[in-house]
């Protein structure tokens, strides 16, 4: 496998898996937040933020993380060999998100000039992580359903499970993904 799309809900490992992808498999990781966030959280003029992703994912080898699907899916998904969905539990998810953002350290993922604070709008993203499962992964899904059905999905729900599917990469940038693991 060279080109992976990993999705999932904000705080459900996405960046950490894909790091770990990247390192495993000698692949470059393209993290989707910093690609689409100005600096103060301002977001992008939409073609600017396509051009930034289609110049990331223009090799032939990448570990892809972030959902974007309306914007982004017809880039990435007909390049994908895989793709993974992080089914982390909504109570990780939340209890990540606020511990990551109370720590408030240095992150690859994180947009430069975009600070993590807890206001306003940091509840209102909490909202969205709660109720993702509910309200936006079934258009994420479709969607990805729509624009490239054939591509294989491995769902992964605990860390025993990446463990596993980690354990199962073979090394280099030429690797092969074992089955997938029955959820």
């Amino acid at each position: 496998m060279q080109r992976i799309v990993i999705l999932g809900n904000s705080g459900s490992g996405k960046s950490t898996l894909a790091r770990a992808i990247g390192q495993r498999l000698d692949l470059k990781v393209v993290h989707l937040d910093p690609l689409f966030w100005e600096p103060d959280w301002v977001e992008p003029d939409n073609e600017a933020f396509r051009a930034r992703v289609q110049h990331a994912i223009a090799s032939d080898a990448w570990v892809c993380e972030g959902n974007y699907s309306r914007r982004t899916f017809d880039l990435r998904l007909p390049r994908a060999e895989l793709v993974i969905w992080l089914d982390t539990p909504r109570v990780i998810c939340m209890k990540r998100v606020m511990l990551r953002s109370a720590l408030n350290r240095p992150r690859a993922d994180l947009p430069a000039g975009c600070a993590e604070r807890l206001d306003k709008a940091f509840l209102q993203f909490l909202k969205y992580v709660w109720h993702f499962d509910r309200v936006n992964r079934p258009g994420i899904e479709a969607m990805r359903q729509t624009i490239s059905p054939q591509i294989p999905v491995i769902h992964l729900r605990t860390a025993r499970q990446i463990s596993a599917f980690l354990e199962g990469l073979s090394m280099g940038p030429q690797a092969a993904v074992r089955p997938p693991l029955a959820s």
